[in-house]
């Protein structure tokens, strides 16, 4: 007879090892891994169909979401609302979105946060996407812009390019 004392311990012993195989795979992604994986928790669109775009210009930068190459043309209207949606948001200041997905400690997003009064953000639909305009005289915000386009270089990997 097995006594409830070794299968206790078996137990624990069997919950531990689960425990480590699955925080070791969670560690083991990359965060370009999670950003393509977690996207959709916050933009609709299928990143697998599309690209993030992004130019850094003397007076701030431009965002866009493109269609790639071949990509079903229904997630046009998609990209539009939501970064008609987002577009909106930064201008009063509220960047939860990137936040949630990148992290709040990404970097330039509090000072683009803290100076979203003094940033100006327009929309435009574009035929195979849309694209938010950044505008700032404020060389603070303007590098805290740069910053923050480049952390969505790096952290969007393949489903993300510069111009």
């Amino acid at each position: 007879m097995v006594k409830p004392s070794y299968i206790k311990q078996r137990f624990k012993q069997s919950v531990v090892l689960f425990l480590v195989l699955c925080c070791s795979a969670a560690i083991a992604q990359t965060q370009q891994e999670h950003i393509h994986h977690m996207g959709h928790s916050v933009m609709p669109f299928d990143l697998t169909q599309t690209v993030h775009v992004f130019r850094m210009t003397d007076s701030g930068g431009v965002q866009r979401v493109l269609l790639r190459e071949g990509a079903a043309t229904d997630q046009v209207a998609i990209i539009q609302q939501h970064l008609l949606h987002e577009a909106e948001a930064f201008q009063r200041g509220d960047y939860a979105d990137p936040a949630m997905l990148h992290g709040a400690d990404m970097p330039g997003l509090k000072d683009l946060q803290a100076g979203a009064k003094t940033i100006r953000i327009s929309y435009r639909a574009l035929p195979d996407g849309a694209e938010i305009t950044f505008k700032t005289k404020s060389l603070h915000l303007l590098t805290a812009i740069h910053r923050w386009f480049g952390a969505q270089l790096s952290e969007h990997g393949a489903d993300a390019r510069a111009e």
